[in-house]
């Protein structure tokens, strides 16, 4: 009898310890208006909807993805730099697939992600406005890809993108933003493209300011700013080093290569430091402009082999 006692007591305890472990691991995320946690980040946005709402992601690695279709969310680290997703697409597209009213991204870790298309991104935007704070895009395709959305605008903040971008069929790049409303980058790092373009905008106004783009360990890479079709607005205070394994070296700055969408005039480049990487010996162009609008080219300081402007 006692033996019987003991081994049901034991199989109670059990029972219990199981579930009560369980319980205590936090589920990946967690709506912070309601507390409510939730298995997978599509079931946190299903409850959001058309509303408003922050999902906090927990420390940790996740293989998810989501579309977001409607609302105001926002997606945050609990702790920034721990919640790290790995390689999740939807969509055949991005981790994030974007097309609500409004997202917004906080201390958020965007890795391995490829598609067979090549434009695997950890944002796809594809309406709406975005605000991108304190967040890590590396070895990936692409960091953030955008639609066309002349109606919204796109605010990038302390924010690194690493180890992004090819060139095997089509060119992928760290930074892509179609004809958008606005693009604005600020306090934020490029480094170490691996083809394309470091920002390739097509926006109508960009502010790109107190940001650095080391290119002294890339590999086939181009432009470190990209403005295909023109556009007004400026790009200050930045610092440039170009690498030695360039597929293209000819400028790092090339406005409207590609027809002109927007006007130029009046850009404002000024205050800006660009160099050529320790050993790299080539002469080149700090900014190169097709558009033939008058930009308002500042003083900045340029390294050995650089010179200051092209018209093309």
């Amino acid at each position: 009898m006692i033996i019987l006692r003991i081994a049901l007591l034991a199989a109670l305890v059990a029972s219990i310890a199981v579930p009560l472990s369980a319980q205590n691991r936090p589920l990946p995320y967690r709506i912070a208006e309601t507390g409510r946690e939730y298995r997978s980040l599509a079931d946190a946005v299903s409850r959001i909807g058309n509303g408003n709402g922050t999902i906090e992601v927990q420390p940790g690695t996740w293989r998810d993805c989501v579309v977001q279709e409607a609302g105001n969310i926002t997606y945050r680290a609990i702790t920034p730099g721990s919640a790290i997703f790995d390689g999740g697409v939807c969509e055949g597209k991005a981790t994030l697939v974007l097309r609500g009213r409004s997202a917004r991204v906080e201390g958020l870790i965007f890795q391995n992600i490829a598609v067979p298309d090549e434009n695997g991104a950890g944002i796809r935007l594809e309406r709406g406005d975005l605000n991108v704070v304190n967040s890590l895009f590396r070895d990936s395709q692409q960091g953030i890809l955008s639609a066309i959305d002349r109606n919204s605008r796109i605010v990038i903040d302390k924010s690194t993108f690493s180890g992004l971008g090819l060139c095997a069929s089509d060119c992928a790049h760290s930074l892509y933003i179609g004809d958008y409303g606005s693009l604005t980058v600020t306090r934020s790092r490029f480094e170490r493209g691996q083809g394309g373009h470091y920002v390739k905008s097509r926006a109508a106004q960009v502010s790109i300011t107190d940001s650095s783009f080391d290119d002294s360990n890339g590999n086939g890479s181009n432009y470190m700013i990209d403005l295909p079709g023109g556009a007004s607005g400026e790009i200050t205070r930045n610092i440039f080093v170009q690498g030695q394994a360039k597929e293209n070296w000819s400028a790092f700055i090339a406005i409207a290569a590609e027809g002109r969408s927007y006007s130029s005039a009046g850009l404002q480049i000024f205050d800006n430091s660009a160099s050529l990487a320790p050993g790299v010996v080539r002469d080149t162009w700090f900014v190169a402009n097709w558009s033939r609008d008058a930009i308002a080219l500042g003083d900045n300081r340029l390294g050995k082999g650089l010179s200051p402007y092209d018209q093309r």
